[in-house]
């Protein structure tokens, strides 16, 4: 199993969200991992809609977590970010064509062991994810410091 790229993302924005102390740009965050921009707007656009981060536009706005990271719990993050519902053709609600489903068992041993995967989630929150913040907060200050140094061009 593997989660989408949006997925990644998402929990990585929390937990660059989480080790700040004020609010930051969609352009902070890219830079801080290398990642595109582009992609990262879709994906604060659905942490911003499922509630798990405030995005305010303007001068002085940013992006911010919209609770305590102690109250974000990982397994919720991680099924607003990814479609469980379709983990193999014959899942509830696809579009099934194979025809040994009313004889197999494996779409039930599938989705239990997906159940089972979110459930250990469900046992984490973002703060878990960053027991070691000033460690994170070091890592994203120096990618800050090298970005600004790098020759323009």
């Amino acid at each position: 199993m593997r989660l989408t790229t949006q997925t990644d993302y998402a929990l990585r924005t929390l937990m660059f969200l989480a080790t700040q102390e004020e609010s930051c740009t969609i352009d902070d965050i890219a830079s801080a991992y290398g990642i595109s921009k582009n992609h990262l707007m879709k994906v604060v656009q659905r942490l911003a809609s499922a509630g798990f981060i405030i995005s305010q536009r303007g001068r002085g706005g940013g992006l911010m977590l919209a609770h305590e990271a102690a109250e974000i719990n990982i397994g919720t993050v991680v099924r607003a970010m990814e479609e469980f519902n379709q983990f193999v053709e014959c899942s509830p609600g696809s579009t099934n064509h194979c025809v040994i489903t009313p004889i197999c068992g494996l779409s039930h041993m599938l989705a239990d062991a997906v159940e089972a995967f979110l459930c250990h989630l469900d046992g984490f929150t973002l703060s878990d994810a960053i027991k070691q913040k000033k460690a994170f907060s070091d890592i994203f200050e120096a990618m800050a410091h090298t970005e600004k140094s790098a020759p323009a061009g």
